[in-house]
C-alpha cells in the first residue's frame, strides 16, 4: 500500500461515525452512576499515564480528532480529518494542518481558539514539565494559528502518518486561559485546573475528591443543544474489580462499570441476575510483567530507580530476565484469570493484525528445565535455601502490582512457577488508585517503581502504533526530573531501538510500517524489556437499561458518553 492509500485508510471512515437519535432536551435522564474500582486521582491525563485517569477525563477535554468502536480515525473538534486529498496534509508530509468546528466553546462560555493547541503543545514539552503523554508530540517542531480557527503541526522529519499530536483521549486540548501559570515545574501545583478542567465535552467537574468520587453535570456550553441526555455523571472509585461487577450485574445500583478482572465463573454467576451484561472489545491491551534494570535497595535513597542507581545487581542479567519468562505457565495465567477474555502472548503489540509479530514464540511453553540451565551456565547456583545466588546476591525479589483478586491470583502462581527455578519473591500489592495514580509524591506508583518487578496493563489509543513504540525511547524514562512522568517505565534504553523509532516515524508504506514495528516489538521482547503475559479483552458491566454504548478498544470506553441515555 502506498503512502496515499495509507492516508485514505487512516481517515476513510471519518463520516461513518453513527450517531444515536438526537434526545428531545438535554439533561431528561438524570444521574448516570459510573464505577472505577481504580479511583481516579486527578483529570489531567498529561500528569497520569493511568488509564482511569485518561477515561474521566475525556467526558470534559477533548482532541481535535479521536478513534471510534471500529478503530476508524473521526473528527471531535476538528471539521474533518485532514488528508492529502483535502489539502489538510502537505505533500511532503511534514506537516499537518487542522480546522476547528465552527463556534465552539468552552465550558465556560469562551471560545476555543488555535492558540489553545499551541499552548497544549508548550506545556507537555516544557523543560522539567514530566508530560506523561510525551511520545504524542515526537517529532513536532512548531504549532502554530494560521488563523483563529486553523492549526498547523509541523515536523522535524516527513511524517506519513502524521495522527499524533491532539489525537485519542490522551492527546485531548486544554484552555490555555486556564493553565497558563502551570507549565513545566507548575504542572502539578495547579490543583484548581488538575483536578477540574475547563473543557469541550459533554460533562464538566462539578466536584473532585481525589481517590474517592468525582461528580459531574451536563456542560451548558456543549456544541449539540440536545446533548448529553444525563443531567449529571455520579463517578465513583475505589473498592475491588468484583464489587464493581456486582454492583452492575447484581444489584443494578450502577450503570456501567470498568475493566471486570474478574475471574469468568464469577462473572457468570453474577449475569444470572439479570440487571446487567459484561461488553468486550479486543485491542492491545496486554497483561505484563516490568523488570526493573536498576537498583532498588532502599539505601540507594534518591538514586533509586534510577540510572544513577546503577545496573540491577541480578535483573541486569539477560540470562535471569530469559529464566523468569520461560518459567511461567501463560496457559495457566489464562485459565484461571482471563478465559474467553485472554490468550497467551510473547509480543508486547498484539494487535492490529497486521502489526503482530510472529517471530518470538520462544516464551510460550513454559520450560522449567530450560530455566534452570539458563541460571546455572550463567553462574546462578542453588543455594541450600533453595535459592539461587551469584557473588553474594541472591535471586530475591520484590514483586508488586495492585490489589485486584486475579491479579493476587497471578501474582500466587507465578511465585511457585519461579521457586522451582530457585527464585524467591516477596509479594505486594498496592491500591490502583494509589499505584496508577500520578502523584509525584507517593513513593508507590508503577512510574516510580521502587521494586524489583512489578505486573499490570497498559494499551494504546487507534490502531497505529508508532507513538506507543515510541514510549520505550530512552528520553521517555521516568525520573525525578520529570516529575516521574514518562511512558518508559521499564527504564528500556536501547539506541538502535531509538533510531528505529525515528525510522518509522518517516516511513509511509503500510507493509514497511509493519515491519518495522515488529521488529521493535521482537526487540523489546528478546531483550526481555518486559515479560508480555496476557494479550486481554477489555470486559466492562454494562446495565441493561443504558443505552447507546459502543465498546472502544481503540480510545476512552466513555468517548461517545454524549450518547449514552436511559431506556424509557
Amino acid at each position: 500500500m502506498n503512502t496515499r492509500k495509507l492516508m485514505l485508510a487512516a481517515s476513510a471512515a471519518a463520516f461513518a461515525l453513527t450517531a444515536a437519535p438526537a434526545m428531545a432536551e438535554r439533561g431528561t435522564d438524570g444521574d448516570l452512576k459510573i464505577i472505577f474500582w481504580q479511583a481516579v486521582s486527578t483529570m489531567n491525563p498529561y500528569l497520569s499515564g493511568g488509564t482511569k485517569e485518561v477515561y474521566a477525563a475525556s467526558m470534559v477535554i477533548e482532541p481535535l480528532a479521536r478513534y471510534d468502536e471500529t478503530g476508524a480515525l473521526v473528527p471531535m473538534l476538528a471539521s474533518e480529518i485532514p488528508t492529502v486529498e483535502n489539502g489538510g496534509v502537505a505533500a511532503d508530509f511534514k506537516s499537518i494542518t487542522w480546522k476547528l468546528k465552527p463556534d465552539l466553546k468552552w465550558s465556560d462560555g469562551t471560545a476555543v481558539t488555535a492558540d489553545d493547541a499551541i499552548f497544549t503543545w508548550k506545556y507537555c514539552t516544557a523543560p522539567d514539565g514530566g508530560c506523561a503523554q510525551g511520545a504524542y508530540f515526537e517529532g513536532v517542531t512548531n504549532v502554530e494559528a494560521i488563523d483563529a480557527s486553523t492549526i498547523k503541526v509541523s515536523f522535524a522529519d516527513a511524517k506519513p502518518y502524521p495522527y499524533s499530536a491532539f489525537v485519542g483521549a490522551q492527546a485531548p486540548l486544554i484552555q490555555a486561559a486556564q493553565f497558563k501559570d502551570c507549565l513545566g515545574v507548575k504542572a502539578p501545583e495547579c490543583t484548581s485546573a488538575n483536578f477540574g478542567p475547563i473543557g469541550t465535552g459533554p460533562f464538566v467537574v462539578k466536584e473532585f475528591k481525589p481517590n474517592d468520587v468525582v461528580t459531574f453535570e451536563a456542560n451548558p456550553n456543549y456544541r449539540d443543544a440536545a446533548k448529553p441526555a444525563f443531567a449529571s455523571v455520579t463517578l465513583k472509585g475505589g473498592g475491588d474489580a468484583a464489587s464493581a461487577a456486582r454492583s452492575v450485574l447484581e444489584t443494578g445500583e450502577f450503570d456501567y462499570a470498568w475493566n471486570m478482572q474478574v475471574e469468568p465463573e464469577i462473572l457468570e454467576q453474577m449475569m444470572a441476575a439479570g440487571k446487567g451484561k459484561i461488553e468486550v472489545a479486543f485491542g492491545t491491551q496486554v497483561e505484563r510483567i516490568d523488570i526493573n534494570p536498576y537498583g532498588v535497595d532502599p539505601s540507594l535513597g534518591d538514586k533509586r530507580s534510577t540510572k544513577e542507581a546503577g545496573p540491577h545487581p541480578a535483573l541486569s542479567d539477560p540470562a535471569v530476565r530469559r529464566a523468569l519468562s520461560i518459567a511461567i505457565d501463560r496457559e495457566i495465567i489464562d485459565e484461571a484469570g482471563y478465559g474467553p477474555n485472554g490468550q497467551p502472548t510473547c509480543n508486547i503489540l498484539p494487535a492490529p493484525d497486521i502489526y503482530v509479530s510472529t517471530a518470538v514464540d520462544w516464551c510460550l511453553k513454559q520450560d522449567i528445565e530450560g530455566a534452570n540451565k539458563l541460571l546455572e551456565d550463567a553462574g546462578w547456583k542453588m543455594g541450600s535455601d533453595g535459592i539461587r545466588e551469584k557473588d553474594g546476591v541472591k535471586l530475591s525479589f520484590l514483586y508488586q502490582t495492585s490489589t485486584n483478586s486475579v491479579r493476587q491470583g497471578n501474582q500466587a502462581l507465578i511465585k511457585d512457577m519461579w521457586s522451582q527455578i530457585g527464585v524467591d519473591v516477596e509479594l505486594r500489592n498496592i491500591s490502583a488508585s494509589v499505584f496508577f495514580g500520578g502523584d509525584p509524591a507517593s513513593p508507590d506508583t508503577f512510574q516510580k517503581f521502587m521494586a524489583d518487578i512489578q505486573m499490570y496493563t497498559n494499551n494504546f489509543d487507534g490502531t497505529d502504533p508508532e507513538k506507543y513504540m515510541a514510549g520505550w525511547m530512552c528520553d521517555k524514562i521516568p525520573s525525578p526530573a520529570t516529575g516521574w512522568q514518562g511512558e518508559n517505565i521499564v527504564r528500556y534504553c536501547n539506541e538502535e531501538y531509538d533510531n528505529l523509532v525515528r525510522e518509522l516515524g518517516k516511513t509511509g508504506e503500510l507493509e514497511k510500517r509493519a515491519e518495522i514495528a515488529k521488529k521493535l516489538n521482537d526487540m523489546l521482547s528478546n531483550d526481555v524489556a518486559q515479560i508480555p503475559l496476557i494479550h486481554r479483552g477489555q470486559p466492562s458491566a454494562v446495565n441493561n437499561t443504558l443505552l447507546g454504548v459502543k465498546m472502544n478498544a481503540w480510545d476512552s470506553e466513555l468517548w461517545n458518553v454524549a450518547d449514552w441515555s436511559r431506556a424509557k
